[in-house]
């Protein structure tokens, strides 16, 4: 079998965690995605420098957070692994963010409501990279 797609979700909203883990239901059951969740930046750079490096580990997070920002979570985690794929979520996917996930290192910025098939195959093309 095959080392599973680690994906750290990190965002507020506490809804996130249930509509993950229906939308991958299929992927977890089969062992091909292991989910993990921060609520919060902080918690999230605690929690990536625990987790065991597999094959594939990818950051999805939001942009707008209380506290730090995903934005700011972008620019540290790039600063420590640099080669650590990461995934920016925002419900206002305008030009302004766009730039600065660009410029910080983001893989990709992608709007709420999250289209879970698109996330899919973006995740597929990161594992086969």
């Amino acid at each position: 079998m095959n080392t599973p797609t680690k994906i750290l979700v990190v965002d507020d909203e506490q809804d996130v965690v249930d509509l993950f883990r229906q939308r991958f239901r299929r992927e977890l059951r089969n062992g091909s995605v292991c989910l993990e969740f921060a609520h919060c930046a902080e918690d999230a750079l605690v929690r990536v420098g625990e987790i065991e490096r597999p094959r594939v580990m990818l950051i999805l997070s939001d942009i707008n957070m209380p506290g730090m920002s995903g934005l700011e979570l972008l620019k540290s985690v790039k600063e420590r692994w640099a080669n650590l794929p990461v995934v920016m979520v925002t419900a206002y996917g305008d030009e302004e963010n766009r730039r600065r996930a660009t410029e910080l290192g983001a893989e990709d910025l992608i709007a709420k409501p999250i289209d879970f098939d698109a996330l899919k195959a973006r995740l597929a093309a990161l594992a086969e990279a």
